[in-house]
């Protein structure tokens, strides 16, 4: 597997981050090694939180959240996917599959780093991915907020916008990061934060996960990551910790999604869903501290 590493020097003098990430080394089932970073913040006792980015933006994109959650008492768990970020990335399209995703992340924050006792805050990829660690490793969480997420099987039509979303997307040959986040917000993004989301893609040769991962995605019943993902939703059909929606009000991906797992999910039941107003499909720019707060909130009223 051919692995590029973004240098060091893209990520000087990022807006509204200062954090440092730690780095773990994962198998990366092709016969070598891959480094993940993960930001990790906030008091050594505190319940940890787990942060999940999806395509194609990075941790970079909870810098509104992880202060809020740390001045909770929070310890904030912030990985960087695999292809994003300062995590490596390897450039063949065919590198990349939704299991070796999951199962990337499974090894960089359940092996290497050990968490447990965990609550998930999940946003698009990050839902896809981290759902599926929550259904095969069920006793290491504790609790799950999803905001503009999902957990596709293919047996059900995907939003036209998404759709369009894959189909655009299969044909770039250069991604402009920054300019899809900031046509995914409802707010205008500052010049400087669409640079820090295109800082960890010097050219196309270190995109080849965020070009590809919008094929990944299940849509239809025959796709190979379709069976595992039914296999996840088996679980969450009996998952009764506390089960939290917080999707925005302006997502035309995901709206609608959250009355699925209201609707599906025991731990669902009963819980103080909400949706936050002012919040294109990547929420935590638009209205990040709400969505921390929410975190704080759910964690403060179900202790473990």
């Amino acid at each position: 597997m051919d692995v590029l590493r973004t240098p060091e020097d893209r990520f000087a003098d990022l807006p509204g981050f200062p954090w440092q990430p730690r780095y773990v080394e994962v198998d990366d089932g092709d016969g070598g090694r891959l480094r993940v970073a993960v930001l990790v913040e906030g008091p050594d006792d505190g319940e940890p939180v787990l942060l999940m980015h999806g395509e194609p933006s990075w941790s970079f994109l909870y810098r509104r959240v992880v202060p809020v959650l740390t001045a909770a008492g929070l310890r904030v768990v912030v990985p960087d996917l695999v292809g994003f970020g300062r995590s490596d990335k390897p450039t063949e399209p065919t590198d990349h599959s939704y299991a070796r995703h999951v199962e990337w992340m499974r090894q960089a924050l359940l092996d290497e780093l050990g968490l447990t006792g965990l609550t998930l805050v999940a946003q698009d990829w990050g839902g896809l991915i981290g759902l599926r660690l929550v259904a095969e490793n069920p006793d290491r969480f504790a609790r799950v907020v999803v905001a503009n997420t999902g957990l596709p099987t293919g047996d059900h039509p995907m939003s036209e916008a998404f759709l369009a979303w894959q189909r655009a997307a299969a044909g770039m040959t250069d991604m402009q990061v920054g300019r899809i986040v900031a046509r995914g917000t409802a707010t205008e993004l500052a010049p400087e934060v669409v640079a820090a989301y295109d800082a960890p893609f010097p050219d196309s040769r270190y995109q080849a996960g965020a070009r590809v991962f919008p094929s990944l995605v299940p849509t239809g019943p025959d796709d190979p990551a379709a069976e595992a993902n039914r296999a996840a939703w088996a679980v969450l059909r009996t998952w009764e910790k506390p089960f939290l929606t917080a999707f925005s009000d302006s997502d035309p991906i995901t709206g609608g999604g959250d009355a699925v797992f209201q609707r599906l999910v025991p731990g669902a039941q009963g819980m103080p869903h909400t949706t936050l107003t002012g919040g294109g499909h990547f929420l935590q720019e638009d209205v990040g501290p709400q969505l921390a707060q929410v975190v704080a909130d759910l964690i403060a009223a179900t202790p473990r």
